[in-house]
């Protein structure tokens, strides 16, 4: 689901597709909370960020961080499959949850 997102979000879909614009569409997901995972990512996968200070790595499992906010799981997925270039702040403001 994340990678349809991230090419609509691109408008790698549409035919005047230019890698420098930023031509692509609004996207809202709905029934985030019934999304599946395959495999035992949802026990094991963990996902990292630092706080800045020495030592200050924190971890979340993806099990604990769905059942907070299910929206961020999704949102961090197409935030990764974007290009990490100036555009990218833009494009995902146009996703939205219902």
């Amino acid at each position: 689901m994340a990678s349809e997102i991230a090419t609509k979000l691109m408008g790698k879909d549409r035919a005047d597709y230019t890698p420098n614009a930023d031509s692509g569409a609004f996207v809202t997901v709905e029934n985030i909370k019934q999304a599946r995972f395959s495999g035992k990512k949802f026990d094991q996968k963990i996902f990292y960020h630092h706080s800045g200070y020495p030592g200050g790595i924190k971890q979340t499992k993806l099990s604990h961080l769905f059942k907070q906010k299910p929206e961020e799981v999704l949102k961090r997925a197409v935030i990764n499959m974007l290009p990490n270039n100036k555009l990218r702040k833009d494009r995902i403001k146009r996703l939205t949850f219902k």
